[in-house]
């Protein structure tokens, strides 16, 4: 069963103007070790981290919660290994609301075009229930 949608688009120089403008400090607070090496390994790693965090936005929202109750940037997570599809991972207290929702699985889209990056999310579990953690 759907618990919850979220969708969210980011304008790619907007993040790219954040990492310059913060650097360290804006991606140390926002984006795991994974995600950061993952972007670092393309050729335009704004981009993927303007569709990351738009992922990020975008769980949030399929959860309930956006930044609220707790839930923390780095504790959203989009995983990707080699030929697979992305996927959402959560941790810590998000992990927590989120299977207070009865969130058991989180599917993920990801796409960049031009300047802009979206993220669709899907939570799919027992609306109400205690779940697993995603």
């Amino acid at each position: 069963m759907i618990v919850g949608i979220g969708v969210d688009v980011v304008h790619i120089p907007r993040i790219r103007g954040a990492i310059e403008r913060w650097q360290e400090r804006f991606l140390g607070r926002v984006f795991t070790p994974d995600e950061l090496a993952y972007a670092r390994r393309r050729r335009d790693p704004a981009e993927h981290l303007a569709a990351r965090f738009a992922a990020k936005e975008a769980t949030l929202k399929a959860l309930g919660t956006g930044l609220a109750m707790g839930a923390r940037w780095r504790e959203v997570e989009v995983r990707r290994a080699r030929g697979e599809p992305p996927r959402m991972a959560l941790s810590g207290r998000t992990a927590a609301l989120g299977a207070a929702r009865g969130v058991r699985v989180l599917h993920v889209s990801l796409t960049h075009d031009g300047d802009y990056a979206v993220a669709q999310v899907l939570a799919e579990g027992e609306p109400g229930g205690a779940g697993s953690a995603p």
